[in-house]
């Protein structure tokens, strides 16, 4: 897991195993930075809830009493049909979501079932400790330069 590191300016401000990121590439790189912060986030939220972030990501897009057949939740995720199909059939076996033959065609539709949305729940918990972990940690002025940075950054095109 990485460990933050309380420094600034050019300093490495996290550190991770050589075997995630070579530090000679995160010495170099702010994209690199930006990937370690958020490896070392997103794996300790999993460690905490036990629950992966495609897990995360499907049970997110079945929020508010959504029913979307696999290839939706794939498109809407952007992530391979073949991994949303067999975290949806382990979460079906865990009582999470159910599927049901769609009226029309010959789609499965899948939902939340009254675990899945305790379970999601749980994990929002969780993931707004965290926040508020982060909140405490930073100040007000530090928070707001940082999500304004991350936009402009998002919205770079390379």
């Amino acid at each position: 897991m990485a460990q933050a590191f309380r420094g600034h300016g050019d300093g490495s401000m996290i550190i991770v195993p050589e075997k995630e990121i070579p530090s000679n590439i995160l010495k170099d790189s702010v994209l690199a930075h930006i990937a370690a912060a958020y490896f070392s986030v997103s794996k300790q939220l999993e460690r905490k809830t036990q629950c992966s972030a495609t897990r995360g990501f499907i049970l997110s897009t079945l929020r508010d009493g959504a029913t979307l057949n696999q290839n939706q939740i794939a498109t809407a995720l952007g992530l391979d049909r073949t991994v949303v199909h067999r975290s949806i059939k382990t979460m079906v076996k865990e009582g999470l979501v159910s599927e049901k033959k769609a009226e029309v065609g010959r789609a499965i539709q899948i939902s939340l079932t009254r675990k899945g949305t305790s379970y999601r729940k749980r994990l929002i918990e969780a993931r707004r400790a965290a926040d508020l972990t982060v909140r405490k940690e930073l100040s007000a002025k530090d928070r707001s330069t940082l999500v304004v940075l991350l936009e402009r950054i998002a919205e770079l095109t390379f």
